[in-house]
């Protein structure tokens, strides 16, 4: 019998993967645009971040200055813009070192027993610690500076990358081509190399993209309360503590730097749901 309705042809290319899970294209849309902000800054009519104009603070938005002016005259757009760079730069760059960090150190402690019992002890003790609690003692240690905000964060997001990589090994060690490369004479660190880390990376992916979003936010707070980065450094934290006295007169000024915060965190946790809806095919909408 003919058929009654025609063939369905499954959507390919890169065009079908974004209509299929949108999450990353709206995700990945948002923090391109934000990427693309944090380095053309300097090229979209913005001023000086740091330039004082006291005859000229706390303006209206409006055709002189579009985000307003802050209590010492600066250019609260440019500022927004600026302090761009260094919440990208602090996610990006916690995400990337605590998941190699905390990698490095699952591995060895779910595949080697005898180091799973002290490794993961010491990071059931930093995890008892909140990590916004941590990083401000980490801080309170240094001075204020983007590279210890950086440190900061790391050490206090490195165990819970550790825990994801432990239990993804611990459950993949006990897989019959893991028993078949140690029957054959394969070494420990060519197994973890070759059978364990591969398969480790898809869920370290997903889970450092929250990492990102996590680390902004903390980053953020840090500034808002003065133990993050100074405050000759224009940052979205830095700019609503800056503001905050003056918010039931003046609200523009902690207004725009945290809709820029909230749309770069919802951007990238969009961005990791839909990774995590693409990589794992039991939560995939259509088989």
């Amino acid at each position: 019998m003919p058929d009654v309705l025609p063939p369905v042809k499954p959507r390919r290319g890169v065009l079908g993967f974004l209509r299929r899970y949108p999450t990353i294209a709206i995700g990945g849309g948002l923090l391109l645009a934000m990427l693309c902000i944090a380095v053309f800054a300097p090229f979209l009519w913005t001023k000086d971040p740091t330039s004082l104009a006291p005859a000229l603070r706390t303006r209206e938005p409006g055709a002189q200055f579009w985000f307003g002016s802050d209590m010492l005259g600066r250019d609260v757009y440019s500022r927004v813009l600026y302090g761009a760079r260094v919440s990208l730069l602090v996610g990006f760059s916690v995400a990337f070192l605590a998941s190699v960090i905390g990698l490095t150190i699952g591995l060895f402690s779910g595949f080697i027993r005898l180091a799973d019992s002290i490794v993961m002890r010491v990071m059931d003790g930093m995890m008892s610690i909140p990590p916004i609690l941590l990083a401000i003692a980490l801080m309170a240690l240094t001075r204020g500076s983007v590279q210890n905000v950086i440190l900061a964060i790391t050490i206090a997001e490195i165990p819970r990358v550790t825990r994801l990589v432990r239990g993804v090994v611990l459950s993949l060690r006990e897989q019959p081509y893991v028993d078949a490369a140690v029957a054959s004479g394969t070494g420990t660190v060519m197994i973890m190399w070759r059978h364990i880390l591969p398969n480790t990376l898809a869920p370290l992916t997903v889970q450092a993209t929250y990492i990102c979003a996590a680390a902004m936010i903390t980053e953020a707070i840090l500034s808002f309360i003065g133990a993050g980065t100074p405050p000759i450094i224009p940052s979205w934290g830095n700019i609503m503590a800056e503001g905050r006295a003056l918010w039931q007169v003046k609200p523009y000024i902690v207004f725009f730097p945290a809709v820029f915060l909230s749309i770069t965190v919802l951007a990238v946790n969009l961005l990791g749901d839909g990774l995590r809806d693409a990589i794992d095919p039991r939560l995939a909408k259509k088989l």
